[in-house]
């Protein structure tokens, strides 16, 4: 039976010991990860203090915020850009449906800036709001480890205090990493992306993952010139191969130009604006550069070696299945450990330690069919195996359903872009082991999806599930026809 939560002045949290700790639980870190791990190690009747770096929109070693990269620089105001860049199509779209909009229409990026941070910072107070309603003690200012049962929180004002708890948990995720390559100062990363003050006509980015393509999709949206480099073939690398090159059709059917297997050498102020070398010689000028190469765990300053806390070569925290670290009372959550780096397997991952140290659940993070979106121009969602993991995993023969069509707004639009769906199913067991879907909607649809995978669904089942029309969704009720069989065999690899 939970007991009662204990309040600051009351007694401290006996120590096996034979001593005391002023908490049951520190949380270090306030995003998504950590405040589900207090709040909800609270409900099970824990004394629970969090420690948070004070608010800004744009992350530093001493700026953070409530909610984390998600709710400030992340997820929510991406989402919100997002929104904006979509009204442009949308505006396109509506004079075959009998709106005559007469005149320019006109975008004003500060406007939205501005009602962007109002939302983020309205979001800030509520994280705070569900924290003091939880009961957990809000700390403010940057923790790092003394020993296994000891944090120092440095305040705004430079002064130190030192706090002791029987289980510390470490939930300070990852942070925008720089190219190390001439000029690279001049560049911005998606933190700064979020609240530029102008809005660019000329845009370059370096980087194929979803960030890449989803700002790539924001500016062009907002009718700025935009050119994506990446190494490889295609965007998405570890996306399904045929959803990845859908998404690069549709990029470049809006206007993105895309440069493949390029990189950025070099970069240079000018009168203009900034000049951009390639690997291959190009030159181009731009009015901002993005650098879009993935994020790196966000460890550096947490004095981890002072408790034994081991990391990998990358500055992840090396977790066990339950996400205990090397040192059996601290516990690691989130991107920092750099296992699936999404928010809402972070809040996972958060309310299984919850569970397994003060709830009495032994619990594992569950990793299997965990879905996502890509939230470009119209989006890419997937769930489960990509055609490619599936014959890497397979026993037997993999078979491939897939529908192309042309939704049923765009054919009074007019838009040449299409939905693509693809199912990806086990011949022996007829299970379903993967879904994917580029078009309109896209992260909805798979949401559903994500529950018949979680639960098991075959093929069968989908075949008999009565669709709902006219949809989009019902395509994946009504695809009969196999595109193709695979052996398992042939187990491709991929470059692309």
């Amino acid at each position: 039976m939970a007991r009662k939560m204990l309040k600051d002045e009351e007694m401290a949290v006996a120590a096996d010991d034979g001593g005391s700790y002023d908490y049951d639980l520190f949380v270090i870190g306030a995003g998504s990860g950590g405040v589900r791990g207090s709040r909800t190690s609270a409900s099970f009747g824990a004394k629970v203090a969090i420690c948070e770096l004070p608010f800004h929109p744009i992350s530093s070693d001493w700026q953070g915020g409530h909610g984390g990269t998600c709710v400030i620089r992340g997820c929510v105001p991406k989402k919100i850009l997002v929104y904006g860049a979509s009204f442009r199509g949308e505006f396109e779209d509506s004079k075959n449906f009998g709106w005559e909009i007469n005149g320019d229409i006109n975008f004003n990026w500060k406007k939205l800036l501005e009602n962007k941070t109002q939302e983020i910072v309205r979001l800030n107070g509520v994280y705070q709001r569900i924290l003091g309603n939880s009961g957990v003690t809000m700390i403010e200012g940057a923790g790092s480890l003394v020993d296994a049962h000891t944090v120092e929180v440095t305040k705004p004002d430079g002064s130190k205090q030192r706090y002791t708890a029987k289980h510390i948990l470490i939930a300070t995720g990852s942070r925008a990493q720089r190219v190390n390559i001439p000029g690279k100062e001049l560049a911005i990363t998606s933190d700064e992306a979020l609240s530029l003050e102008e809005l660019p006509k000329r845009a370059v980015i370096l980087g194929g993952g979803y960030i890449a393509v989803e700002f790539a999709s924001i500016w062009k949206g907002m009718g700025a010139q935009v050119d994506l480099f990446y190494r490889k073939e295609l965007p998405l690398r570890g996306f399904d191969d045929e959803m990845r090159t859908v998404v690069a059709s549709n990029l470049e059917g809006r206007g993105i130009r895309l440069h493949p297997g390029t990189n950025l050498s070099e970069l240079s102020k000018t009168a203009d604006g900034i000049k951009v070398v390639t690997d291959k010689g190009e030159e181009i000028i731009a009015d901002v550069v993005l650098f879009a190469t993935g994020r790196t765990p966000n460890s550096q300053r947490l004095n981890l070696e002072a408790a034994g806390v081991e990391v990998d070569n990358v500055g992840a925290i090396k977790v066990d299945e339950y996400s205990r670290t090397s040192v059996p009372n601290i516990w690691a959550v989130g991107d920092v450990t750099n296992r699936i780096n999404l928010t809402p397997v972070a809040l996972m991952e958060a309310t299984c330690f919850s569970k397994t140290v003060f709830g009495g659940q032994p619990t594992k993070p569950d990793y299997r069919d965990v879905p996502c979106a890509v939230f470009s121009i119209p989006p890419l969602s997937v769930v489960g195996l990509s055609e490619q993991q599936a014959l890497e995993e397979a026993k037997s023969d993999v078979l491939v359903y897939t529908s192309s069509f042309n939704p049923m707004k765009n054919s009074i639009s007019k838009r040449q872009e299409k939905t693509i769906m693809k199912l990806v199913v086990d011949s022996e067991t007829d299970r379903v082991l993967g879904a994917s879907m580029c078009g309109p909607d896209a992260p909805e649809i798979i949401q559903g999806m994500a529950v018949a995978l979680k639960c098991g669904a075959t093929k069968a089942t989908f075949d008999s599930t009565v669709g709902i029309h006219p949809s989009a969704a019902e395509e994946f009720v009504t695809m009969r026809t196999l595109t193709r069989r695979v052996s398992a065999a042939s187990k491709p690899k991929t470059n692309l």
